[in-house]
């Protein structure tokens, strides 16, 4: 499968402009780069003035924060799913077993 050429896409985040490379939609670029922007904001509105570098950390950790709460989620879902199966297989092979006697 060939590779996406890559884009150039202009975004604004905390105020400046980012020219952005990226092999991913346009869109989709400026998506994420939205997202970032208002997690800054969220956070400026919270701690006040922080040099630039400083906000842009705690959005990173604010957002990895996240995906792990995520993905977490997602894999506590998926044993609870894993454990519901073996729940009803167990119930049908009990079923099955018991109803041929």
């Amino acid at each position: 499968m060939k590779e996406r050429e890559k884009q150039s896409v202009t975004v604004s985040i905390a105020g400046e402009e980012h020219a952005i490379r990226s092999s991913a939609e346009p869109d989709y670029t400026r998506l994420c780069a939205e997202y970032v922007d208002r997690r800054i904001h969220e956070i400026m509105k919270q701690v006040g003035s922080l040099e630039g570098h400083k906000t842009a950390i705690l959005a990173a950790l604010s957002i990895t924060d996240e995906l792990f709460q995520a993905r977490d989620g997602s894999e506590q879902a998926g044993g609870q799913i894993a454990s519901r199966v073996s729940e009803l297989a167990a119930r049908l092979e009990e079923g099955v077993v018991g109803g041929s006697e």
